[in-house]
């Protein structure tokens, strides 16, 4: 498995990927899922690839020499619309060249890639693109893709990442993000790849590839754990049973209702609870033989 995660802010791009393939706990293995197609002074494009090697190799190659019966390919595409569409279509070959080999074998079409960047004439766009070679885009309301091992590194994203974050926020978010992954998932890990894309300048500017010896990323997993707890201990522990207007903080209120589902015990069977509740009850009834609940 993988994870990636690009991000798209007013300032720019970041993109993020790890290099882990994981075939079985003993087939483990290093290859980089971000490749980057760039003529600089005219486009710069990232594809990064999650899913099966094989199919996102296959595309990768397909996107580097396909041509469109226009005539255009991805060195040639006017706008990054046209370039993912080619994209799609490189999905959509290797598909029925393969699908039905791979589905005789119990292997499924799965691959799913980002594809962002910036050609001379229009703004940064960035793209998430699925098996079926259709696509979504970017917008002001949902500024990052992830693809891969996602959900580990998502929290952080969503608190912190807008359109208005700088580039070197969005990079340390980024790398937070990949951080919680990687020690929430074995199938994910070193070393990263992490391009810092600063808009207009339609060449590769910031790159670096990070390994577990990386100064800054051990600032950061250091640091962020040690954040984390800090904040964790500053914030009050609930207070039970309590009236609101006495105390802050309250969880349960003083005669609340809130009560568990309980399931009954079996005919004949009865809990040392129950016991004593219906001896409780038994001594509760006042002379007149009426039970007082």
């Amino acid at each position: 498995m993988t994870y990636c995660v690009a991000m798209r802010v007013n300032d720019g791009l970041v993109f993020l990927s790890d290099s882990r393939t994981n075939a079985g706990v003993d087939q483990i293995g290093t290859f980089r899922k971000m490749s980057v197609f760039e003529n600089p002074g005219d486009r710069m494009l990232v594809l990064m690839t999650a899913g099966n090697l094989s199919i996102s190799q296959s595309i990768r190659q397909i996107v580097s020499e396909y041509i469109s019966p226009e005539g255009l390919s991805i060195w040639t595409a006017p706008n990054m619309h046209d370039a993912a569409r080619m994209v799609g279509e490189a999905i959509r070959s290797v598909y029925d060249r393969d699908a039905v080999a791979l589905e005789k074998f119990g292997i499924d079409f799965n691959v799913s890639l980002i594809f962002g960047g910036q050609i001379k004439g229009e703004r940064c766009r960035l793209f998430q693109m699925y098996s079926a070679g259709n696509f979504i885009e970017s917008h002001d309301e949902n500024t990052y893709f992830q693809i891969g091992e996602a959900k580990y590194g998502k929290p952080i994203i969503d608190r912190v990442i807008s359109p208005q974050t700088p580039l070197d926020e969005a990079a340390k978010c980024a790398l937070i993000s990949m951080d919680s992954t990687l020690r929430s998932n074995i199938s994910v890990g070193f070393p990263l790849d992490l391009l810092v894309y600063e808009s207009g300048s339609l060449a590769v500017g910031r790159f670096v590839t990070v390994d577990e010896k990386n100064q800054y990323f051990q600032m950061i997993r250091n640091n962020w754990g040690k954040q984390l707890k800090s904040v964790f201990e500053g914030i009050a522990d609930p207070v039970w049973d309590a009236a609101p207007e006495t105390t802050s903080n309250v969880l349960s209120s003083l005669g609340g209702t809130s009560q568990p589902v309980r399931v009954k015990p079996p005919v004949g069977i009865a809990r040392d609870g129950e016991v004593r509740s219906l001896q409780r009850q038994t001594l509760a009834q006042d002379d007149s033989g009426n039970k007082q609940y």
